[in-house]
């Protein structure tokens, strides 16, 4: 009897559990309670719905994050290409397009009525260095120049005051340097006319404080052009000088002082060749326009003072020699960006020095 009980209670031990008052709770029902629903909702039949009830228990308790699809890079191609086609479209359709048609149309020729024939020549740009031409090419090139010289010299202590000294007065000080921006370029030539004009305001001046006893012939004279052509292009060089010089440590000056430098040695040697990049940059902006400007000798100058401007608006609206003047437009664009090659070399071989 003994070895019979005890071996029901060791079944029983092997297939349930026994309670502290020594009744046995078997422990298979709790068991099928708590898989009875996943081992009904999974049968494990078949591999296909044994992985279904996998996921299927997976997403009931917690589910996993859905992984971000990198961009692929022709994703990246197609975005960078949608960003760039509104700009090269803008460069076909406004640049190109007129480019290709002044090409064209400086190797054509006209009849005496003024026409365009098919024969295609080249002698347009050999019309452009003629005995009548190639003076005011000259002229235009040498306007430019006095007038970049004229910026740089009045231009150069302007931006020097304003970085150095200018203080929190500097936003002021800059916005009255693009004050004349505010108003039309042919406005402001038209109020230079009015000053220099026999009986302008400025000979009215010079004549009621006495310095001259009869009026001045200030208007359509070099002087003229020159004076408007520096005072249309001063802005853009005191901003790129000013950019230069607000970049220039003090403690570069107080060095060459404590070294025994004079303030003109220490400027010439010091800030100067440090302020290099905005100089070229400034006869960049300055040269550049100046040499292709019509406004401003149509305005203040007259035939002796023509430049390359007036001369092509002249061959497209006075002569209707369409060829000629395309042929003069592309020999200036030739120059304009000659000399923008000229100046970044030159900006590069400075920087390379500093």
């Amino acid at each position: 009897m003994g070895s019979k009980e005890d071996e029901i209670t060791i079944t029983n031990a092997k297939e349930g559990t026994m309670e502290p008052d020594g009744l046995e709770v078997s422990s298979k029902p709790a068991m099928l309670a708590a898989s009875g629903p996943q081992s009904s909702a999974c049968p494990s039949d078949s591999p296909g719905q044994e992985q279904s009830c996998q996921s299927g228990s997976g997403s009931t308790s917690k589910s996993a994050p859905t992984p971000i699809k990198p961009v692929k890079q022709l994703d990246k191609r197609l975005i960078g290409v949608l960003l760039v086609a509104p700009f090269v479209l803008y460069i076909c359709t406004f640049f190109l397009l007129p480019l290709i048609s002044v090409v064209s149309m400086s190797t054509h020729s006209i009849n005496d009525d003024y026409m365009l024939t098919n024969i295609r020549t080249l002698s347009n740009f050999r019309s452009v260095v003629n005995a009548e031409n190639l003076p005011v090419l000259l002229r235009s090139a040498k306007y430019a120049l006095c007038t970049t010289c004229l910026c740089l010299f009045l231009g150069y202590p302007l931006a020097w005051y304003i970085a150095r000294y200018g203080g929190r007065y500097k936003p002021v000080l800059l916005i009255l340097v693009m004050l004349p921006f505010w108003t039309s370029y042919l406005i402001r030539i038209f109020a230079w006319m009015t000053i220099l004009q026999t009986e302008g305001l400025l000979n009215t001046l010079l004549l009621n404080i006495g310095l001259i006893s009869q009026p001045l012939d200030m208007l359509n004279t070099p002087f003229s052009v020159i004076l408007g052509l520096t005072y249309g292009f001063l802005p853009f060089a005191i901003l790129p000088l000013y950019v230069s010089l607000e970049k220039l440590d003090d403690s570069l000056m107080e060095a060459a002082a404590d070294l025994g430098a004079p303030p003109w040695e220490a400027f010439t040697k010091v800030v100067l060749p440090l302020s290099l990049p905005g100089v070229i940059s400034a006869c960049l902006l300055t040269f550049v326009p100046a040499m292709g400007d019509f406004v401003t000798p149509e305005i203040l100058g007259g035939v002796d003072t023509m430049m390359i401007g007036n001369l092509i608006q002249q061959q497209y609206l006075g002569f209707f020699n369409w060829p000629l003047g395309s042929a003069l437009s592309l020999v200036l664009m030739g120059l304009m960006l000659c000399s923008i090659l000229v100046f970044l070399k030159m900006s590069n071989s400075m920087e390379s020095l500093a």
